[in-house]
């Protein structure tokens, strides 16, 4: 077969995504320019900012040394890496210019231990060298190869043999794999610890803690888990940071309610940030949380609870993110300030995406007691699944790539010749917001003379870095000393911040004093966020100190229902979700017309990195997000569709009637993974307040003959029933030349080319998607080899018909899409093979250059979900244009099947 031929058939293919390789193509654009290539392609592949130069120094998985996750270097200059599945490596680097062959890499072997396959000391996912001592965070349970528990351990030097021969566990952690135990990082005096674990890590017992301990959800939004199981692990107070000493004798709790942050990094005042992940199968929900850069403050909450209890960024109790990113997994943050960079650089954080191949430059700009961060891509690649980074002694940036027992490799960037002594970085001057925020914090962890009267005039200041910091020091205070403040409290906001303190730490006994004293506030005259915090007063008093009784539920119904509906969205979940709980006369009523007619607001949503431009960064984990994003969910309907699901009154029948048809609907709509479930979870919670005779009619008219017993949408097709396996071409065609003259199933086929996504995106003698080419004529042109060949190796060759253009823009940043037309102004691009119409301009005077991408958007693993069988009956639907009278489905049964 010709080479022209193959690159006329792009079986299967989407569009392409973005691998920063290959010819620029100019498109028309005069401002196109040839990149330099190496003949390396891992380093070809980055996209880099001017006068930064990119080494890759060595590969762990061709020397079949594991994928390595965790670096640090030691006072010698050596780095030390930990394979995430395996051993701890010790590396002697080249000076940059250096031939790369002076390289050297021995296994550490730990004490006496002289085994090649027992791991001594290993499966760390955080690094790092102090006190003369390798401080090594285990993320994983002991078995046979490795005796070793999660914990953070210590590693010493004896008897000066330059080999680690005493191992001392500090303190196991209950806790293991990618939301487990993390990072080890020094603090900005040297003289001590941090750390930091996911959400599947529970909080160890401390020494001491910023802010009173408590387990509590604190939410009265109907609690519904993950339905697919991820997040009902063991922590309702998600990932947490902790500061200890060096000897790891004592331990405090700094901060919790983050999902998974795996790194935390300090700029140059001394101020903490970590970089939390989200959770992609909440994709389409209300509760929905993108990746984002927090700064980690004394005592601060960011919210994570499991399933639907995750706190609005908007509620006072805890503090807003600096920063969405948008979808990715946050896997490394750090500090450019050591780094021989540009001062911008040296000024930024730097965010390791693994999903997407990005890392970004966070800049930070003093805003009050707290920061304004914006972000820039920095350096990218597809793939290039980032792990760890770090600046070293020789101010270069080295980082990881691997995770997951991926291809790992080590890279090194530097700036010109990297030779340029750097000034002294000047310390950003704290502002008196900071040194305000500072002077609070001096009273968090445990009761402190003096400092109800001090914070107590910062409860009502405008900077909610500082409110938060003021309730902080409040609450750690013994209650005697500061509860009768709140109860005499006449000024609005003083009163509300003293009622969420004393709600999380009074007795339920002042629950009837609080709630007629928060009633005295003029709800009118409070700014919409004064309202917000308002609102989450009365909600903690409940969840607190006891759900309201029939009495005080009118009272306040009697209080808020006259500002229902109020003018923002946020503002309507939070009266939602207050009135519906304590059975307001009219919460249906009015909840159900919000439902009919809420819109959601773009704004609100808006991230650094929009969804759409990730599409094409990464196969894998872009096509999840072009399926959403061509139908996706409602937000604010979804949420009173949510809440209501526990009234149970207020109904009539024409508001049920059109409450479960909602239900119906919804079911169309294309969220993350756990979407659907969620949906479902709400509707029989629903369901379950109807009466008995009236449940069949309600259930069917809800949508549950749309659903199979798993909970998920029935597509009508038979999922594969496997055992799958990680086919190769030359096994998949030996099984598929092997069934030339037996009878195949028809239906079998049609349902694998709709489970392998095949339909998503192309037609088949009409049916199907539009994204790429029809199919129907695939079998009269091509052989069982060709076919396989490009659903297998689907980036071996792409059309350049079908593929994607990446856009490098004046901003550093670049976008990927598949170029629809252009004119002499503007580039028109599609970017979501699943909404083709969904299109985008570039105006040519932004665009620095072009070029084609070289790796194809469809998923290389489509048919490892296939047993033998199910792959036969794919290929033979594919082969006959889905024909059902085609003889290979009308073969002599005598034949029999294989």
């Amino acid at each position: 077969m010709t080479t022209s031929r193959k690159r006329a058939f792009p079986l299967l293919l989407l569009v392409s995504t973005v691998l920063m390789t290959g010819v620029a193509c100019n498109n028309g654009n005069d401002s196109t320019s040839e990149p330099k290539l190496t003949g390396n392609p891992k380093i070809d592949a980055l996209k880099l900012p001017d006068n930064f130069k990119a080494e890759r120094l060595y590969s762990p998985g061709d020397n079949n040394q594991g994928s390595w996750v965790s670096m640090t270097f030691d006072t010698k200059g050596r780095m030390i890496v930990s394979d995430q599945y395996g051993f701890l490596y010790r590396l002697q680097l080249p000076a940059v210019g250096e031939d790369s062959a002076k390289l050297k890499i021995e296994q550490l072997k730990i004490g006496n231990d002289t085994s090649t396959q027992k791991v001594s000391m290993g499966y760390a996912q955080g690094l790092l060298y102090a006190f003369n001592s390798l401080y090594v965070m285990v993320n994983h349970n002991s078995d046979d190869r490795f005796d070793k528990g999660s914990g953070l351990y210590r590693l010493q030097d004896t008897n000066g043999d330059d080999q680690f021969d005493k191992i001392t566990l500090l303190k196991a952690l209950d806790g293991e794999g990618e939301h487990g135990p993390h990072s080890i990082v020094l603090s900005p005096d040297k003289k001590s610890i941090y750390v930091i674990a996911g959400n599947f890590t529970k909080i160890p017992e401390m020494n001491n803690y910023k802010v009173p301990p408590s387990w509590n959800i604190d939410n009265v939004l109907p609690f519904i888990k993950d339905p697919n199981g991820h997040d009902n692990t063991v922590n309702t107070h998600g990932g947490w940071i902790a500061h200890i000493d060096s000897t790891g004798t004592n331990w405090e709790l700094i901060s919790s309610g983050y999902r998974n942050p795996f790194d935390l990094t300090f700029n140059d005042a001394g101020d903490m940030f970590t970089y939390d992940s989200d959770m992609e199968w909440d994709f389409g929900t209300p509760w929905y949380r993108p990746t984002r850069i927090c700064q980690v403050t004394s005592g601060s909450e960011y919210g994570w609870r499991p399933g639907t209890e995750k706190w609005s960024p908007a509620y006072p109790d805890n503090l807003p993110p600096l920063l969405n990113i948008g979808q990715g997994s946050p896997t490394n943050l750090i500090y450019g300030g050591n780094a021989k960079f540009p001062e911008k650089y040296r000024k930024s954080l730097f965010a390791f995406d693994w999903s997407f191949g990005i890392i970004y430059a966070i800049s930070l700009q003093p805003d009050g007691a707290s920061y304004r961060a914006g972000a820039e891509e920095f350096l990218s690649g597809s793939p290039l699944p980032l792990t760890d980074g770090v600046i070293g002694p020789d101010g270069a940036l080295y980082f990881l790539t691997g995770g997951r027992r991926l291809e790992s490799d080590l890279y090194r960037v530097y700036y010109k010749d990297n030779k340029e002594d750097n000034e002294p970085l000047a310390v950003t001057p704290p502002t008196e917001g900071a040194n305000i925020r500072k002077q609070l914090e001096a009273y968090h962890g445990g009761a402190k003379e003096g400092a109800v009267d001090f914070a107590w005039p910062y409860l009502k200041n405008s900077d909610r870095f500082i409110r938060f910091a003021a309730r902080i020091a409040i609450e750690n205070q013994p209650v005697s000393q500061w509860q009768n403040k709140v109860l005499q409290e006449k000024d609005p906001e003083t009163l509300i911040q003293g009622t969420i303190a004393l709600a999380r730490q009074g007795k339920e006994d002042v629950k009837k004093l609080l709630l007629p004293q928060l009633m005295t506030i003029n709800y009118a005259q409070l700014s919409p966020s004064q309202q917000i915090d308002l609102l989450r007063a009365f909600e903690l008093v409940f969840v607190r100190m006891g759900k309201p009784d029939a009495e005080q539920s009118a009272q306040i119904a009697a209080y808020l229902d006259p500002q229902y509906p109020a003018s923002t969205n946020d503002l309507n979940r939070s009266l939602s979700k207050v009135l519906v709980y304590i059975n307001a006369p009219h919460a249906v009523e009015k909840t159900m017309a919000l439902l009919a007619s809420a819109k959601d607001d773009t704004a609100a949503a808006k991230t650094a990195m929009k969804s759409a431009d990730l599409i094409m960064r990464n196969p894998r984990y872009g096509l999840d997000i072009a399926g959403m994003l061509s139908k996706m969910p409602p937000l604010q309907q979804t949420w009173y569709a949510t809440v209501l699901s526990q009234a149970k009154s207020g109904w009539t029948p024409e508001l049920q009637e059109q409450y479960f048809h909602w239900f119906y609907d919804a079911f169309s709509y294309k969220g993350g993974h756990s979407f659907i479930g969620f949906i479902n979870d709400a509707r029989k919670n629903a369901l379950a307040n109807v009466p008995k005779k009236e449940f069949a009619h309600f259930n069917k008219i809800s949508g549950d003959s749309l659903l199979n017993s798993g909970g998920n949408l029935a597509a009508g097709f038979a999922q594969p029933k496997g055992p799958g396996r990680n086919w190769n071409l030359e096994e998949a065609l030996k099984v598929v030349d092997s069934a030339t003259n037996t009878k195949r199933d028809f239906e079998q086929g049609r349902a694998m080319f709709a489970t392998a996504l095949c339909s998503s995106c192309h037609g088949m003698r009409g049916e199907g998607g539009v994204a790429g080419p029809d199919l129907t004529q695939l079998g009269t042109r091509f052989s069982n080899k060709d076919i396989l060949e490009a659903i297998i190796e689907p980036s071996k060759t792409i059309s350049d018909q079908y593929e994607a253009t990446v856009f490098s823009l004046k901003n550093g940043s670049t976008v990927v899409g598949r170029l629809v037309s252009q004119d002499k102004d503007k580039y028109v691009i599609s970017q979501n093979p699943f909404a083709t119409q969904d299109q985008r301009e570039l105006l040519k005077k932004d665009v620095t250059g072009t070029k084609a991408s070289k790796v194809s958007v469809m998923l290389p693993g489509l048919i490892n979900r296939l047993n033998e069988d199910e792959l036969r009956d794919l290929m033979a639907y594919l082969k006959s244009g889905g024909n059902k009278q085609d003889s290979i489905f009308l073969a002599s049964k005598q034949m029999g099947r294989k």
